[in-house]
């Protein structure tokens, strides 16, 4: 499984803004939730956002003065339950400022976290009302209803209705010109560093009738970008529509027809799952943009199999030159372990190798870090800290080499811009190039959501600066 590695930390807060008091002048209650970690979480707060809206919630911008807080946990970074509890701790005045004035904030853990410690979170934090892992979250609103009337409850089931069949359609205003569409949910591939299998479940894809029709909501409310979502996003293998090609490729190709549909996108892929027709819709398919992010993790078939990669470098690099044929302006990012358990000297090299003969636009790499229950946890061969730090150290600074370069190539170049949040600055706006890459210009917030054609002025680390053409 890649996003296991894939993603740092975002902590991203789902708000909608002030919502007004209901007709009859009643203060509507008052929720906040955030979400830590990937883009999938991103999701599934956005759908506990809109169940918890129907239910007659505001979603707010804090804790503060809410009557709901919801952690969407993840379980990717090292001692992710520990900095749950710490929050959860930093929550215990704001839930007895509420009990003061005679109100109750109702704390609730969602997400991988909540999957992998269960009931155990309420015996260590017994202020904590409600525990729900992330197949189960559309049953949240209920169990807040319980938490409120003295009951707390735990599930963590992996149920056997589709979540998304009882989930609220999501009508708020407010949207932003892109948007995350889960398309898969699980993983079957059981790399031994990752925990993702045991906290997400067996791999699962929605059929394709329901993705196209939450799509067309989503160009319906503004969006013009979508990323779709999995864990093994390119294993998709939904219900096709009738004349509707196979696989990930047919999905995207479908999605294209949607008017006003701009760009797709999706993420995170395995090398396992790049078939052929997944291959030519990037060379054929204008709306799919040319950044991929395919996570290799090491460059040492030894390591590559140890983690039960399924691929070997070689092979990882020729899949690489099939898709760059097809589309040859395509950017590439991905994910790299160091210091895997028994990973020598000179297995670090053949990661370095690899890193020179592909060249990346923008990687994600990481120390290796035991996860309580995999395979690789129990090994006896573990790196030590001092190695794994310069191996990340020495790792980084090539990565951090070819993405510099990839930004200064972009200079002089004309390309399409979507303008999607104000800058920093007065009269700024920023956008998303093509390859995803940040860009700063000089717009209006009236602008939002459209199309820019811009040149390309400057390039820092991250991101590009630009004049409208």
């Amino acid at each position: 499984m890649t996003q296991q590695t894939a993603k740092p930390s975002t902590d991203r807060i789902v708000a909608t803004g002030p919502v007004p008091s209901t007709s009859s002048g009643t203060q509507r209650k008052r929720a906040f939730i955030k979400s830590y970690g990937c883009q999938m979480n991103v999701y599934d707060s956005e759908r506990m956002a809109a169940a918890l809206t129907a239910e007659g919630y505001e979603i707010a911008d804090g804790p503060e003065g809410t009557d709901l807080v919801v952690l969407n946990t993840c379980h990717i970074r090292e001692k992710a339950a520990e900095k749950v509890y710490s929050e959860l701790g930093r929550l215990k005045p704001l839930r007895e400022a509420r009990a003061a004035e005679g109100g109750k904030l109702t704390l609730a853990v969602a997400g991988c976290v909540a999957q992998a410690e269960g009931a155990e979170i309420i015996a260590r934090q017994p202020a904590v009302d409600v525990v729900v892992g992330p197949q189960a979250y559309h049953r949240l609103p209920a169990m807040v209803r319980a938490a409120e009337a003295g009951t707390r409850s735990v599930d963590t089931d992996f149920p056997a209705e589709d979540k998304f069949d009882h989930l609220a359609p999501d009508t708020r205003a407010n949207r932003n010109p892109s948007a995350f569409l889960t398309v898969q949910e699980g993983c079957d591939k059981f790399c031994t560093f990752c925990v993702v299998p045991y906290t997400r479940g067996a791999e699962v894809s929605r059929p394709a009738a329901r993705i196209i029709a939450e799509a067309e909501a989503l160009v319906a409310r503004g969006v013009r970008e979508i990323t779709l979502l999995g864990q093994n996003v390119n294993a998709w293998h939904g219900t096709p529509e009738p004349g509707m090609g196979a696989g990930l490729g047919g999905l995207i190709r479908r999605l294209a027809r949607i008017e006003g549909l701009a760009r797709i996108r999706y993420t995170t892929s395995h090398p396992r799952d790049m078939d052929e027709g997944l291959i030519a819709a990037h060379g054929e398919e204008a709306k799919l943009m040319p950044y991929l992010h395919l996570p290799v993790q090491a460059g040492a078939d030894r390591i590559l199999q140890a983690m039960n990669r399924g691929h070997t470098a070689a092979s990882y690099i020729d899949l690489v030159a099939k898709i760059r044929a097809a589309r040859p302006d395509l950017a590439l990012s991905g994910d790299f372990i160091v210091g895997f358990p028994g990973e020598t000297d000179a297995e670090f090299e053949d990661t370095l190798a690899l890193v020179r003969e592909i060249t990346y636009a923008q990687a994600y790499s990481f120390k290796y870090s035991p996860r309580p229950g995999t395979p690789a946890a129990t090994r006896e061969d573990q790196v030590s800290e001092a190695v794994k730090s310069d191996r990340l150290t020495r790792l980084q600074a090539l990565l951090a080499e070819q993405q510099s370069a990839f930004q200064r190539s972009k200079i002089g170049q004309r390309m399409a811009v979507l303008l999607e949040k104000p800058g920093r600055h007065a009269g700024q706006m920023v956008g998303r190039s093509p390859w995803l890459q940040p860009v700063h210009l000089a717009a209006t917030p009236e602008q939002k959501g459209q199309i820019l054609t811009v040149e390309i002025t400057g390039a820092g680390s991250n991101s590009l600066s630009a004049i409208a053409v």
